[in-house]
């Protein structure tokens, strides 16, 4: 097991820059600064995608598709009496698990700035039996944003955006933060493009919208772009720590990159996955098998608009998936970017994935 070098500014300035579903704008202004060097062309649509397109020698097009967008919250309500200090009720933008919630920091973006708050937590003695024992929910969750009321409800609106407040940081071998899901990926899809100078194919580099919120973007795009192939990236789960048998585990983490072979949501193409594994055999990329029980990419968002194309997908070990203590090891990082690079200079339109 290596200690790969990686460009990790870069990553920690996309993991800790915002970005909910549906309002992907700061992390879409730094797709496009960073796309704009490595393709001939950059484009957005009207569901918030970016799109950088790659010329290619052939008429043979590949979509690359990572996801912007982070699991986050909306403020729904700011309330607190005259007199007393405000807080701010939260509806939720993608998938939690609210246990992760108590005792983080928050931040509130507003039309007139950010504002902190923090997710408060009871002391755990001055809860009864009952209270200790209750499952946590999204909807009880409350920030206290430390203002009085009446300027709590004066800066704070219902509509505002919550994101999580965590930075970056390299522990180890392994990078940890929030929104490696699926920062990590657009890191490894932006790192691919920037090495890639005369393909075959021509390549459309696809930073999408509201994945986690059902694949929105990506099924616009597999209807826009129309590509003969299409490669999602994502993170998986790596539950390869205490408390889980083998065969839940997915896969772990420093074993490689990871193929996905399937997932709730799609069977990736046989053809296609083969070629990876002969790819990264061929170049001696290490290399795991993924079979997820459980959950869905942008794989299927092209499978299901674009017709009878051929999908693949590339997957990141993850630990901790949808916290705000995301982990995955530098070395299979690195092994997607080669992987997904090298799977790129030689596709070329010669390939059949017709089954």
């Amino acid at each position: 097991m290596t200690s790969t070098s990686l460009d990790v500014e870069l990553l920690a300035e996309l993991t800790e820059t915002s970005g909910v579903p549906g309002y992907e704008d700061r992390i879409r202004q730094l797709v496009v600064r960073e796309l704009a060097d490595s393709v001939d062309r950059v484009r957005t649509d009207a569901m918030g995608n970016v799109v950088g397109t790659l010329e290619g020698d052939t008429d043979h097009e590949v979509a690359v598709a990572a996801h912007m967008d982070e699991i986050g919250f909306m403020v729904r309500y700011v309330k607190g009496d005259d007199d007393g200090f405000g807080f701010v009720e939260l509806d939720p933008l993608g998938g939690w698990d609210a246990r992760v919630l108590k005792a983080q920091r928050v931040t509130i973006h507003t039309e007139d700035g950010d504002v902190p708050g923090v997710i408060g937590s009871p002391p755990p003695h001055t809860l009864d039996e009952k209270e200790r024992e209750k499952t946590p929910e999204v909807s009880d969750v409350v920030v206290d944003v430390g203002l009085p009321s009446e300027e709590a409800t004066e800066r704070i609106s219902p509509g505002n955006l919550v994101t999580m407040d965590q930075t970056t940081e390299r522990v180890g071998e392994t990078i940890t933060g929030k929104a490696l899901d699926d920062r990590v990926c657009l890191f490894a899809m932006l790192e691919a493009a920037r090495r890639l100078e005369e393909p075959d194919a021509t390549i459309h580099f696809c930073a999408t919208a509201q994945e986690e919120v059902g694949l929105r973007g990506a099924r616009a795009l597999g209807v826009d772009v129309d590509p003969d192939l299409a490669i999602a990236l994502d993170v998986t789960v790596a539950n390869d720590v205490p408390g889980f048998d083998a065969g839940e585990r997915v896969t772990a983490l420093g074993d490689g990159t990871a193929i996905k072979l399937k997932d709730s949501s799609v069977i990736t193409n046989p053809k296609v996955h083969r070629r990876m594994k002969a790819v990264a055999e061929d170049r001696e990329i290490d290399y795991q098998l993924e079979i997820l029980p459980a959950g869905g990419t942008d794989t299927a968002g092209f499978q299901h608009t674009a017709g009878a194309k051929p999908v693949g997908a590339i997957s990141i070990p993850t630990r901790y998936l949808h916290t705000v203590t995301e982990t995955a090891h530098v070395d299979d990082i690195a092994g997607t970017i080669d992987l997904l690079e090298a799977f790129l200079e030689t596709e070329d339109g010669s390939h059949e994935y017709t089954l």
